[in-house]
């Protein structure tokens, strides 16, 4: 760990104001594509898609968890970090790189808040949230510490999502920079 990553006794004092975050009403911050391996491009807005997810992003060709049938698993064309996680772990802005979350924003991602199933209207968009985990890979525990990882695991955090939520497209949009993400009412399908 460098003096830069932050410490298991700094994530436990700050989890109160992690879990303090509003319930709903947040803003799209640091709306982030990726278009290969490590890199980042931070853009005013994207377009979503059910099909493709997000066009130019490397979800399509290249995902990190796919279908029983080898094609991209759906549930992760979209990731959403919590500002609070995000400031809590992310001290080395120069040199260490963004967590590549499709954006940032500043509310309660908990399973709690934000059950499987539980749709977002964010621009013209609709997300749902979907039921796969995000533990953290290991690139994250390499670029803000082990302790961050194992903070996100620890069997009582589970289910705070504080590594953030991964979403499916539930209906084609654009996203931009500044949107509010709004809870839409459970099982609403989008028009």
């Amino acid at each position: 760990m460098t003096s830069l990553q932050v410490s298991r006794a700094e994530l436990d004092a700050g989890l109160p104001h992690v879990l303090a975050a509003p319930k709903d009403g947040g803003r799209v911050e640091m709306l982030c594509l990726r278009p290969d391996y490590g890199q980042r491009r931070f853009v005013p807005e994207i377009k979503v898609t059910r099909a493709q997810g997000i066009p130019g992003e490397r979800w399509a060709t290249r995902p990190w968890l796919r279908l029983p049938d080898g094609r991209p698993h759906p549930g992760i064309q979209v990731s959403i970090l919590s500002r609070r996680v995000l400031d809590l772990v992310w001290r080395d802005r120069a040199t260490i790189v963004h967590p590549g979350d499709t954006f940032i924003t500043d509310m309660d991602l908990s399973e709690a808040n934000f059950p499987a199933g539980q749709r977002l209207a964010v621009g013209s968009a609709v997300l749902e949230v979907s039921e796969i985990f995000n533990d953290a890979c290991v690139k994250w525990a390499a670029r803000y510490g082990k302790p961050a990882r194992e903070w996100i695991n620890l069997p009582g955090h589970r289910s705070l999502r504080l590594r953030g939520i991964l979403c499916r497209v539930a209906r084609d949009g654009v996203i931009r920079e500044g949107d509010a993400v709004i809870k839409l009412p459970f099982g609403e399908s989008p028009a």
